[in-house]
């Protein structure tokens, strides 16, 4: 398989602790992954350098098949490489409705001089409607955002982020405060966003990460400590000491 993300021997100090610690993993180009831990093992620290957000003290980070260092970059421009990152809260324009949100996103992805002389065309209104079939919210276009429930609203943010067309996406903990049956559609989501891009998901909650079914990555102090499925991380003595031990 060949690496989408690549991060060699990273590390990062803040204040003379250190948050990242000689960190090394790859993500493939069409992957689903996983990544948990306690709470202070880098990884928001892992998706701050990914995002330019963070320079780390050494290390590399490259993406895509040439191999772009995405450390020479700027945040913007990592973004539009195609790395989108998705909080944990979500941001949308509560007054607009789903579908001008999704036109703005659409519209934010022109150079800022094509912004300025923007008009929607039929195909952009084809492809607002296909986001929001795409995050399942294609019968609430006309509502204003701020009516839509936390799930909604996530599914919304998740949807922008898919206009700007990123090859990988970083989504920081989707299953928190959702309903039963806004975590099942989420997992949907995510399953199938990760057949035609690299989806990442930090997440705490592991009943969320199983029903993933994906490969897991286990940070600790800023170092992968395990990796693989969730069944054979769980029962890695280590990680039970550091994470799972804690309940």
């Amino acid at each position: 398989m060949t690496a989408l993300l690549e991060v060699s021997g990273v590390s990062v100090t803040f204040d003379g602790f250190r948050a990242i610690n000689n960190l090394s993993f790859s993500i493939g180009a069409q992957e689903l992954r996983a990544i948990i831990g306690p709470n202070g093992a880098g990884k928001t620290t892992f998706m701050d350098i990914v995002t330019g957000k963070t320079r780390p003290d050494k290390g590399s980070v490259t993406f895509g098949e040439r191999s772009v260092s995405l450390l020479s970059l700027s945040e913007a421009e990592i973004a539009r490489a195609g790395v989108g990152r998705k909080f944990q809260r979500p941001t949308v324009f509560e007054d607009q409705t789903v579908a001008e949100n999704l036109t703005m996103a659409l519209k934010a992805q022109r150079a800022p001089w094509r912004v300025l002389f923007w008009k929607e065309g039929p195909d952009d209104r084809a492809r607002v409607q296909a986001l929001a079939e795409e995050v399942g919210l294609a019968d609430h276009l006309p509502r204003k955002s701020g009516e839509l429930s936390h799930g909604q609203k996530q599914w919304l943010e998740i949807g922008m982020l898919l206009a700007q067309e990123p090859r990988l996406l970083l989504v920081d903990e989707p299953a928190a405060g959702m309903t039963l049956a806004e975590r099942e559609h989420t997992t949907q989501l995510l399953v199938e966003m990760a057949k035609t891009r690299a989806v990442v998901v930090v997440e705490h909650d592991m009943e969320f990460v199983r029903r993933l079914n994906c490969k897991v990555t286990v940070l600790h102090e800023g170092a992968v400590l395990a990796e693989g499925s969730l069944d054979h991380v769980t029962k890695n003595q280590q990680v039970i000491e550091v994470y799972l031990g804690r309940g």
